[in-house]
């Protein structure tokens, strides 16, 4: 049996002054103690609702000013890419957009005018009803800094929605930090929204963002901030570890990339930190071996689609399901996929009314995703 996570001895895995082994171990041992030997993932469309965004992030490449492509999509623009996904045999429309752009933005105002509408968590909302009512898939909203009305606002349609805390420290929203001129990556707003989720029962899925120029300290900080948060709130349903990857034509784009052994240490840190019921992932298409991840404690690889590109991560393609299956089989493990929303949350208090008969009969004994025959496995 491992030692009790403390913040101290976190960080003496993190320089290596402890050693690998023993908290892969353990974190191994917590992941199959909690979930045994089976690797879920979403198998999901990818809609980049906007690519406008009222944050100025020094490594994003998915926001963009107007004149650079920066956008809405149209009605029948998302629902030709959720119908895709329907054919496909997805089950998670993962809606992704910048942070109020209208806040910034006068092109975003006059475009939600146009439709009537004053935020765009407004036409978020209606671009999710159009996805319940038009497809079998289920919107999984990822939309910034929310509070309790448009957690209302968005609940009836999203049986789970997300938002990256990325770090708890003010100190990388200074002059020179990735997150100056960036005010809904102010942490107090971020712990806020993951507050007002529980507040108001909707599955969320959080994480962090290795690799930006935040300190040891602040990764172990930021990880038993998401622990406390899981504890307080209930909310908490996966803690995504995602690593920087450095993007041309962004201030960022000579910043060095996190070494994949030790920021497998974080993954294993967030096993340990979390719990062994906690779901901790990986995305698989940001790290060529993406294996030695399962060796460091997670149980999921998150949203993979068999469609559409990574916004957020364009230069690095997802990997096709069926050598995603091989290589998780090939480490000892069985793939299976789920809905946007865990089993664990599939529950009448979690899920609204209008949705929880639809994601029940979506759900197989396990509460799991079921995928059309047609569809195959994978």
């Amino acid at each position: 049996m491992h030692p009790a996570p403390d913040p101290e001895l976190a960080l003496d895995y993190l320089d290596g002054t402890e050693g690998d082994e023993p908290l892969f171990a353990e974190a191994r041992r917590l992941r199959d103690l909690g979930h045994g030997r089976t690797v879920t993932y979403s198998r999901k469309v990818f809609i980049p609702v906007t690519t406008l965004c009222n944050d100025r992030c020094t490594y994003c490449t998915f926001a963009k000013p107007p004149g650079a492509g920066g956008l809405y999509l149209e009605p029948e623009e998302v629902l030709g890419v959720a119908r895709a996904g329907d054919e496909a045999g997805c089950t998670e429309a993962l809606f992704t957009l910048g942070d109020r752009p209208e806040d910034r933005w006068p092109q975003a105002v006059e475009f939600l005018a146009g439709k009537g509408l004053s935020s765009t968590i407004d036409y978020v909302a209606e671009m999710s009803a159009l996805v319940i009512s038009e497809t079998s898939l289920y919107p999984h909203a990822n939309p910034g800094i929310l509070g309790d009305a448009e957690m209302t606002r968005l609940r009836p349609t999203n049986p789970s929605m997300g938002m990256m805390l990325e770090n708890i420290s003010p100190r990388l929203m200074e002059a020179g930090m990735p997150h100056h001129n960036c005010p809904d990556k102010e942490p107090a707003l971020r712990v806020g929204t993951i507050e007002a989720a529980g507040r108001n029962k909707v599955p969320f899925t959080t994480g962090i963002l290795i690799g930006i120029g935040e300190k040891p300290k602040e990764i172990v900080d930021s990880l038993f901030a998401l622990h406390d948060l899981s504890v307080s709130t209930g909310a908490i349903q996966e803690v995504i570890i995602q690593n920087f990857r450095a993007k041309a034509d962004t201030p960022m784009r000579w910043a060095a990339e996190p070494v994949p052994r030790w920021f497998a240490r974080v993954v294993a840190l967030a096993r340990w930190i979390m719990g062994e019921e906690a779901n901790v992932q990986v995305p698989p298409n940001l790290t060529e071996r993406f294996e030695i991840y399962l060796d460091a404690g997670i149980n999921d690889w998150g949203g993979v689609s068999p469609l559409t590109i990574d916004w957020v991560n364009p230069e690095a393609p997802w990997p096709h399901l069926d050598h995603l299956r091989g290589r998780t089989e090939s480490a000892g493990f069985s793939l299976r996929p789920r809905l946007p929303v865990y089993p664990e949350y599939i529950t009448r208090d979690w899920i609204d009314p209008g949705l929880y008969e639809s994601v029940v009969a979506s759900s197989d004994d396990d509460g799991l995703a079921q995928i059309p025959e047609h569809v195959g496995a994978t």
